[in-house]
């Protein structure tokens, strides 16, 4: 990746932004294998490429991760119960568990955790890059608010100046306000800015249409 960043200082951006899930991390093995492996916590045995095909389709049935209007004492709550109806619909309705309240418990607190996810190879490299360059960088991502613990977790915390999220803003990728939240933060236009990303519409084409260098990463996965 960071062969996609090289710049001469005539053109050197304000700050780069990167997409968080996809682009710096991805989930180990698969969201439906973390998912059966907390399952079989509470007693419920399910088939990890079956829950992943279920998850994926309940995801994108869910619309964004964005609560629009909502005021800021009440976003964790949002967030939780926006992902434990993911997590049920993945389940197909959870019959199976004793106490699905106290296995979604356990499932949202652990994926706050670094223990799920794995940091892709180049971006260590990368980020140091960028940070050696004295170039700051941010994120811009469709996640809720245990990014910070996430982040945390995985050593990666220091290395961004800013994080803007859509749960936060009320608004997510590719829906312009998220950028707009974000600039402002590092006090810069669009044009002085580069966005990293995974996703062609949500972060390529969007960061593109707002003015801001798109940059996509193509990870050759289907779990995007």
């Amino acid at each position: 990746m960071k062969d996609f960043l090289q710049f001469q200082d005539t053109v050197r951006p304000k700050v780069v932004f990167f997409d968080a899930m996809g682009t710096l991390f991805g989930v180990a093995g698969s969201v439906g294998l973390q998912y059966a492996t907390i399952a079989q916590r509470h007693g419920v045995i399910a088939n990890a490429t079956d829950l992943n095909q279920s998850f994926y389709e309940a995801f994108k049935r869910s619309g964004p991760p964005a609560f629009p209007g909502a005021v800021a004492i009440d976003i964790t709550k949002l967030e939780y119960e926006w992902w434990k109806e993911i997590t049920r619909a993945s389940f197909q309705g959870a019959q199976m568990f004793a106490d699905f309240d106290a296995f979604f418990a356990d499932l949202f607190v652990y994926f706050a955790s670094g223990e799920p996810w794995v940091i892709y190879p180049e971006i260590i490299q990368t980020l140091d890059f960028l940070h050696e360059s004295e170039i700051p960088i941010g994120i811009i991502s469709n996640f809720d608010s245990r990014l910070y613990s996430v982040l945390r977790s995985l050593s990666l915390d220091h290395y961004f100046q800013s994080v803007t999220i859509s749960t936060e803003v009320g608004a997510a990728k590719p829906n312009g306000k998220i950028f707009r939240v974000a600039l402002a933060k590092h006090n810069c236009t669009a044009g002085e800015a580069w966005h990293v990303g995974d996703s062609l519409k949500e972060d390529y084409e969007a960061a593109t249409a707002m003015g801001l260098r798109g940059i996509l990463v193509d990870r050759n996965t289907s779990e995007r």
